[in-house]
């Protein structure tokens, strides 16, 4: 007997992001929304809000733990996982259960709890129940790629969909990986107790940052985390006593690494290998599903938006890209394109990090000429007071005509100084308008940014 077939206005693929694209001016179209998961996606329940959370507390524990600079001697005495725990997730949780519920309780959506898969351009299978849709938004976002190390099949390891939820802290963690899920884990977890290695098989931690911020973070990240850099993981296996014990080799030599725990923090991959998406006309390319800058496929009425799209993985990208699918849905006739440009984004490790627009790196190899300015947190009166010997900020400008091709800043409220130079780049102020234009507040960390800007009108000069 044929299966049952529902017809939709609209599906949406996930819970994320996607479900931000229902406003009230679809009130009238009959929509479905699949989620094989948590309801909110990775963002609300297993990524960048838990994830900063305990960021937080784990900026709090350095700063008491460091203190002794300022003339003060404190300690932390005791860390209540559980009471973390709580406290993060008791926020969290019932936001996703009552999206959940508030989703359900619409005349025009029904919610599927399941694994969604194509049949072909229009029609979803999800758990043996067939759906037909005039649109279709593909929003499942990504997932951890997991690296082929032999034994890690048979061996209990954690990525970061799981790590925050740990019943109890371990003595120890090893963390396979060098980019920003990694080290901001081994903040986090080191900064709670825990001996915490990084093993990472590049020379550098942040290698796809500006090579000096690269260069100068991975110098004071291993002042606190063991950090062993060139090193690829040959073997893991579980030991009688439980201990995770990794094989490594580095260009020299062989070492053994034992730890309580292990964490995998490779990167992540574009969640589309599952859809099905074979059986269908929708492009695909290296994981990513492809889209036009209307967010619209290769096939009418299928759109996509998010991690499943493009390698920015930001939410603050995903969620623009959702103003515009949704925008465009309703709007046919007179679409919106997506613009991106500039996209800030930061790594909450310790030091902080912040970077919009092209690295140094990128314009040599692009043949852009230009002019760095920078200037260093201990250079102002609040790096002063806050004794940051590592914090610098780095402005890249075109010389002729002093607009910001790029900016990059490491230390204390990275993420909030970003976005003056943000602006910047956004409504074309060049450096001579951002640092001559306006008063600084003083003293206050924007003097960084306002010394970084100076720095670079001098080399115009």
């Amino acid at each position: 007997m044929p299966a049952e077939i529902e017809e939709y206005d609209l599906v949406i693929i996930g819970t994320g992001s996607g479900n931000t694209i229902i406003t009230p001016e679809f009130d009238s179209w009959k929509i479905a929304i699949i989620e094989k998961g948590v309801f909110g996606g990775t963002c609300l329940n297993r990524g960048c809000i838990p994830s900063k959370m305990l960021v937080h507390i784990a900026n709090t524990i350095h700063e008491i733990e460091t203190s002794e600079t300022l003339g003060i001697d404190a300690s932390v005495t005791n860390i209540r996982w559980s009471d973390i725990q709580e406290r993060i997730f008791n926020r969290i949780d019932p936001i996703s259960d009552s999206g959940e519920s508030y989703r359900n309780g619409l005349s025009n959506v029904t919610l599927y709890k399941g694994h969604a898969r194509f049949l072909d351009n229009k029609k979803l299978d999800v758990g043996g129940k067939q759906l037909v849709a005039k649109n279709i938004v593909i929003a499942t976002g990504a997932k951890p790629v997991l690296p082929e190390i032999p034994g890690l099949p048979e061996t209990p390891f954690h990525t970061s969909d799981s790590i925050m939820r740990i019943d109890a802290l371990p003595e120890s963690l090893v963390v396979i990986g060098g980019g920003y899920i990694a080290t901001e884990m081994a903040h986090i977890f080191s900064s709670l107790g825990c001996k915490v290695t990084i093993i990472a098989r590049s020379n550098q931690l942040l290698r796809a940052q500006d090579g000096e911020i690269s260069q100068k973070f991975t110098e004071a990240f291993a002042k606190n985390v063991d950090v062993h850099l060139g090193t690829h993981v040959e073997l893991v296996a579980e030991n009688d006593d439980g201990k995770i014990n990794l094989t490594c080799k580095t260009s020299t030599e062989k070492i053994s690494i034992s730890s309580d725990m292990l964490l995998i923090a490779t990167g992540r991959a574009p969640a589309s290998d599952d859809l099905n998406l074979g059986d269908t006309d929708i492009s695909v390319k290296n994981g990513y599903v492809v889209t036009d800058a209307q967010m619209r496929t290769n096939v009418p009425g299928v759109f996509a938006l998010g991690d499943v799209t493009n390698p920015n993985q930001l939410k603050h990208a995903a969620n623009a890209e959702a103003r515009i699918v949704s925008h465009n849905l309703i709007n046919s006739s007179t679409p919106m394109t997506v613009d991106l440009d500039p996209l800030p984004y930061a790594i909450f490790t310790n030091p902080q990090i912040a970077a919009v627009g092209n690295t140094e790196e990128e314009l040599q190899r692009l043949g852009t000429e230009y002019v760095k300015g920078c200037a260093s947190y201990s250079h102002v009166a609040y790096g002063w007071a806050m004794e940051n010997t590592d914090g610098f900020c780095k402005v890249l400008a075109d010389p002729k005509n002093g607009n910001i091709l790029g900016a990059h800043i490491m230390g204390p409220h990275a993420s909030t100084l970003i976005h003056q130079l943000v602006q910047g780049m956004k409504f074309d102020q060049n450096i001579e308008d951002l640092a001559r234009g306006m008063l600084y507040v003083h003293p206050a960390l924007n003097e960084v940014v306002e010394n970084a800007l100076l720095a670079a009108c001098d080399a115009c000069r």
